[in-house]
């Protein structure tokens, strides 16, 4: 009897360590699963996994799972429905965590409800044009479609990305009007687009700035406050057109949030050790290559983005009257 006490008061002491280690360490998990709600191989794809290798060191195991589909609404279900204990996390772009809100009449999840914890870049949307179209600038571009209203077709990644906003946001703030061509992702929008079956995108710099160095397509304006210094050439809207121009800001973007209520200290953690991943110089170079600006910011500071550009893009949708099933 009394070795079996002692094996029990061992075992309560081990059970009381662990508990006490496990929340000094702010509830680290054994493995961190980053879900993110959209398919491999797109920048997404390759941020979340260069971000979740610079985590291993502090984290141990982390495992991104791709889990695609309606529009990042399956993934973001399913981060959302996780546990709030530090496990998981979503790595996603301003659709399931501002957007979609606004575009489908009902959700799983509530996005006022994500738990913000780190932003991971910027990449801001360019007008590129094929050739073929009869102009050289932006001013030109908009007379243009003032004088061929509704004629001139634009690409976009599918109805509600952030193409297909970028150039709705565009019309309302030029008066101008063009017929959408969503596709399924940059890049059929990006092969037709090469083969003049559609003129325009508002595409990414990331994938739209090699056809534009070779020649392949033009690109007009970066939707940013600031000239990119891969195409430093190019002008912003505010440079190159009407006083109007100076609101047409669109840049996709890429942010970390937690299931709701993940407590604050595991919050704080991941933030640190996610914003000490962007500073490295490897991390910044990789992104510099990819034409993406690592974004270091506090979880209260992306918080504050995330709203921001949920009421931004809501205003847009509601104007052009977007909606999705």
């Amino acid at each position: 009897m009394l070795r079996l006490s002692l094996i029990r008061r061992a075992a309560a002491l081990a059970l009381a360590l662990c508990a006490a280690w496990s929340a000094a360490a702010g509830a680290s998990p054994k493995q961190l699963r980053v879900i993110v709600p959209f398919p491999p191989s797109g920048n997404l794809d390759t941020i979340a996994r260069l971000v979740a290798e610079g985590l291993q060191p502090a984290f141990g195991v982390v495992i991104v799972e791709n889990r695609p589909g309606a529009n990042g609404n399956i993934g973001a279900d399913q981060a959302f429905k996780s546990p709030p204990d530090g496990s998981t996390l979503m790595f996603a772009p301003y659709g399931p965590i501002a957007v979609n809100q606004h575009l489908y009449p009902r959700l799983s999840y509530d996005p006022a409800q994500w738990v913000p914890v780190a932003m991971l870049g910027t990449v801001p949307n360019v007008l590129a044009i094929h050739p073929s179209l009869p102009v050289q600038d932006l001013a030109g571009f908009i007379a243009y479609l003032r004088a061929n209203p509704g004629k001139v077709a634009f690409a976009s990644q599918g109805a509600g990305s952030s193409s297909h906003l970028a150039a709705e946001l565009f019309m309302q703030l030029t008066g101008t009007s063009m017929l959408h061509i969503p596709y399924k992702g940059t890049g059929p929008a990006l092969v037709d687009l090469l083969g003049g079956q559609v003129t325009v995108f508002f595409d990414t710099l990331s994938s739209s700035g090699k056809y534009h160095k070779s020649g392949k397509l033009r690109i007009l304006a970066v939707a940013d406050d600031k000239r990119s210094p891969v195409l430093p050439e190019v002008p912003t809207f505010a440079e190159a057109g009407p006083p109007s121009m100076s609101q047409m800001m669109a840049n996709a973007w890429y942010a970390v949030v937690a299931p709701p209520n993940t407590p604050r200290e595991v919050v704080e953690k991941y933030e640190r050790a996610i914003n000490e991943v962007l500073s490295s110089p490897a991390i910044q170079k990789k992104f510099e290559e990819m034409g993406i600006d690592p974004l270091v910011a506090t979880s209260a500071e992306a918080g504050r983005f995330m709203r921001q550009e949920a009421e931004k893009w809501g205003r847009v949708i509601r104007a052009s009257k977007i909606t999705l099933d």
